[in-house]
């Protein structure tokens, strides 16, 4: 049986697959930024009272599979998470100390989509996503797109 979380007056289970990307999809998410990042996610999502399931950090992109109780909308969880995360960046990377004005760590947007059911697919998903694109880019090295035919 599924272990439900509970409120004054509600049982729920509301995870999230969520998926965001730093400004212009730079691959930045190494070395200092990705060691910090994971802590400070799931700190920021406990002051929230959210739970990080499941995550990965990519060198472009983050996924993250994350428990938010139905009082908090999503798009207040998720930004919650990438404002205070790229504040805590300039902070600890950058060394920058005060007017955080203008920090912008992340891409506006954000993907999300409802767990459901299908939570142990989303989790695995997530698990594997980096072999998978290791495998997809190592395929379009072996086998290039070849440049349209024809003449002009």
């Amino acid at each position: 049986m599924k272990d439900y979380q509970s409120l004054c007056h509600t049982r729920w289970d509301c995870k999230y697959h969520v998926v965001f990307i730093p400004k212009r999809r730079k691959k930045v998410i190494y070395g200092k930024i990705r060691r910090q990042l994971g802590e400070m996610f799931h700190e920021l999502a406990g002051r929230r009272e959210c739970k990080i399931v499941e995550g990965h950090l990519h060198l472009d992109h983050v996924h993250i599979c994350i428990s938010i109780p139905p009082k908090i909308a999503v798009s207040s969880a998720v930004g919650y998470l990438k404002g205070k995360s790229a504040i805590g960046i300039a902070r600890n990377v950058t060394g920058r100390k005060r007017n955080f004005t203008g920090e912008n760590f992340w891409a506006r947007g954000y993907f999300v989509s409802t767990v459901g059911l299908d939570e142990e697919i989303v989790r695995r998903y997530i698990r594997e996503q980096e072999e998978q694109d290791a495998r997809l880019e190592q395929l379009n090295l072996e086998y290039p797109e070849q440049p349209p035919s024809g003449g002009s």
